[in-house]
């Protein structure tokens, strides 16, 4: 059996991997927007391509966990556009691009909660910074403390504005040469131009939107770590949120990351959008079931986990949001630290976002009362789920 094996070799020593992505995969459903193929790709299943391609030479990983990768990475030449296969099989695509559903959208959240399923989150935004000064620009820029990070780590962190609202929350690697920031698809644009718009003019920062050349697949669920297992990572199973390591799949650089942007069980996965048929195949290669949009926003608000436009509003800040994992109380000076320190220093935070499990429908913006006198709250976001209605609410002392 083939596993992976630490090198300790240059930065410039092609990063490859060794065992993962071997299995025999059938034909599954694959994301339209990353349906790529170069020319020099064999018609032969990704079990004999990855063994022609590893017959080369030989397939390790680096050492270095975070080593800076590019990430200017052209797509192939030749695209392949499955569209019509897809919706043969019942896969709806909205018309960007979106897996909206694989037609399984209560098994995909059952998979969720007791096995693991995969979704792609292409659609999401990546943003990658870098230049000398990019530590203490994101340090300045947001309320996470990277001062303390060291490559190949990673955290959550809030990007807000001066008075403290929340914008979005972002998923940070911290590599050698670039910090990577996954965040959400509707803030991405206004998160760039936000972040350029404070870089002055002897700071050393670029910020470079890298969504049209890379993918990003997450896993959920509780078996995650036996597809690691699997795909011959398993050093990364245990590791701290937001760990990360690079590979190489066919040629090709692949990162994968403890945690997903809702939760710290799982894996996220950034590649090539070259890489991502491949690698996607092989994940429903190993009976993974794949999770659509509408599926992932309900576990999303499952989860509570707030969302730019939904729950992340100009009506709260970001402590009532619940993001404090996200914030460092003990940093310097940056954006929205004044009005989060006043809140903290004279207990001001009357709301809060929270859960809960209904016992029949609701509306969104219906007033939650106790004891069918006080009203304390009202519904913000709502889902059915099972036999269950859940929803995010607003909720005041």
């Amino acid at each position: 059996m083939n596993t992976l094996h630490s090198l300790s070799s240059p930065p410039s020593t092609p990063l490859n991997l060794n065992r993962p992505f071997l299995n025999q995969c059938p034909s599954p459903s694959i994301p339209r927007h990353h349906l790529r193929r170069s020319s020099t790709v064999s018609s032969s299943s990704p079990s004999q391509r990855f063994l022609s391609h590893r017959s080369r030479g030989s397939i390790t990983k680096t050492a270095a966990a975070a080593s800076g990768l590019p990430f200017e990475i052209s797509p192939p030449p030749i695209d392949h556009d499955f569209i019509d296969t897809l919706a043969a099989t019942g896969v709806v695509i909205s018309d960007d691009g979106v897996i909206e559903t694989f037609q399984n959208d209560q098994e995909a959240l059952r998979e969720a909660e007791e096995g693991v399923v995969v979704a792609d989150l292409s659609h999401w935004g990546r943003i990658r910074v870098t230049g000398e000064d990019r530590i203490q620009f994101l340090h300045n820029q947001s309320t996470a403390n990277f001062e303390c990070l060291s490559e190949g780590q990673g955290c959550d962190t809030a990007l807000v504005t001066p008075t403290a609202r929340a914008i979005d929350i972002a998923h940070a690697w911290v590599m050698r040469n670039a910090i990577i920031l996954l965040v959400s698809p509707v803030t991405c644009k206004v998160i760039k131009g936000m972040l350029e718009k404070y870089i002055f003019f002897n700071d050393k920062v670029e910020v470079q939107d890298i969504g049209s050349v890379t993918s990003l697949f997450v896993l959920v669920g509780p078996k995650s770590n036996d597809v690691m297992e699997k795909l011959g990572v398993s050093d990364l199973i245990g590791q701290p949120y937001g760990t990360h390591r690079h590979f190489v799949v066919n040629g090709m650089p692949i990162t994968i990351g403890v945690g997903n942007i809702i939760s710290d069980v799982g894996y996220s996965m950034l590649m090539s959008t070259a890489a991502a048929e491949f690698v996607w195949k092989t994940l429903i290669g190993l009976d993974i079931v794949p999770m659509g949009s509408k599926a992932w926003e309900r576990f999303r608000t499952y989860q509570g986990k707030p969302e730019p436009g939904k729950e992340l509003t100009n009506e709260f800040n970001v402590l009532e949001a619940g993001l404090w994992n996200s914030i460092s109380l003990n940093k310097g000076c940056y954006k929205g630290q004044e009005t989060i320190s006043r809140l903290i220093t004279y207990d001001g935070v009357k709301q809060n976002l929270c859960g809960l499990v209904l016992s029949g429908p609701a509306e969104p913006g219906s007033p939650i009362f106790v004891d069918g006198k006080r009203e304390r709250g009202t519904i913000a976001r709502l889902f059915c789920a099972m036999t269950t209605t859940s929803a995010i609410c607003r909720s005041g002392s």
